[in-house]
């Protein structure tokens, strides 16, 4: 039987993020830079990551303390070989109702539909630019977004959920916003704007290069007036309004001006076994070396549930200029977004 664990703030444990990847073929500024301090980015061993088993014992365990959501991040995800196996296995688990993938989208026309019939519900998909140089220069690749477009198309014809996801990085790609926001009402998907966040060490982060949901919902609105949305459960992060008119939505992710620390439930889970209890963690907690000790699933169990009844992260919410610079985090390619 599964059980409700909360935290110090008595927010309960629903949501978990398992990163299987730490490898992309993008290099987005914000999440993957081409090198960290003047060296090449050093990628995991195949032999660190955790194997699928272990990735179902474990997401086993956190479905017993009462996740129901899980999503599949990386890296990219879709690099992982036979990532359908692991979805359908996740997907036999007792209490999970919902399974999603982030993806930058390249490899959705291979992989759609084996995706589709292995239970995957739906896919995020990174896009943060249409045109070609502002594209190419926020993934760090000399590709076009019509690589990106054919992927989604693809997720739609497949019969997957899409939400497109778009980090909005002030004297970069805020001129994208409108075009991107046509494109995505005009095709019928959700679009999420998502603030410029200081993720990890290396991304160049400042409160000057944030555009705010209130900027931005005032861009959107010059396509036709928005009408907010209810939340459709505890916990949720974007800000959902629907298109006059319309019933297309668009949603904001506004984790630096309008936090929401108060009703965070996700846990993230690392390509190589660490439990994060934060985006913006300094550290995990090791559960691979239990795995591979041979621990039972009671111990696992009980090992994350005293992470989550301890847990106190509010980073957002308190968040300073001068906190950003001096906090030691993790970088998102690493934990998974």
């Amino acid at each position: 039987m599964n059980m409700n664990v909360e935290d110090q703030l008595s927010r309960p444990l629903r949501d978990l993020r398992i990163s299987i990847m730490d490898k992309c073929n993008f290099r987005c500024t914000y999440c993957m830079p081409k090198e960290i301090f003047g060296k090449d980015y050093v990628f995991m061993k195949e032999e660190e990551l955790l194997t699928f088993g272990e990735i179902v014992q474990t997401a086993n365990q956190f479905a017993a303390l009462g996740v129901n959501k899980l999503r599949i991040t990386g890296g990219e995800p879709l690099l992982r070989k036979n990532v359908e196996e692991l979805i359908q296995e996740l997907n036999q688990i007792e209490g999970i109702d919902d399974i999603a993938l982030t993806t930058n989208g390249v490899m959705l026309p291979k992989l759609a539909k084996s995706l589709k019939e292995a239970g995957l519900k739906r896919v995020n998909v990174s896009l943060d630019a249409l045109d070609t140089t502002v594209f190419q220069e926020m993934s760090g690749r000399a590709t076009k977004a019509d690589v990106v477009l054919r992927g989604i198309d693809a997720a739609l014809e497949a019969g997957l959920g899409v939400k497109v996801n778009m980090v909005v990085k002030r004297g970069l790609n805020e001129q994208e916003v409108v075009p991107m926001a046509k494109y995505c009402k005009d095709r019928g998907v959700m679009l999420r704007f998502i603030e410029f966040m200081d993720v990890g060490q290396t991304n160049g982060w400042g409160y000057s290069k944030v555009v705010s949901k209130k900027e931005l919902h005032t861009l959107v609105s010059e396509i036709g007036p928005l009408q907010p949305v209810d939340h459709y459960y505890f916990g949720e992060v974007a800000s959902r309004y629907q298109y006059e008119g319309s019933d297309v939505q668009v949603g904001f992710i506004s984790s630096v001006t309008e936090t929401f620390c108060g009703t965070c439930t996700r846990a993230r889970l690392s390509a190589d076994g660490k439990v994060f209890t934060c985006l913006f963690s300094e550290s995990g907690t090791d559960l691979k070396e239990d795995l591979r000790a041979g621990q039972s699933d009671a111990f696992i169990k009980e090992k994350i549930k005293t992470i989550w009844e301890n847990r106190s992260d509010r980073y957002s919410e308190l968040r300073t200029a001068e906190s950003s610079k001096n906090r030691k985090k993790i970088e998102m390619s690493y934990i998974g977004g």
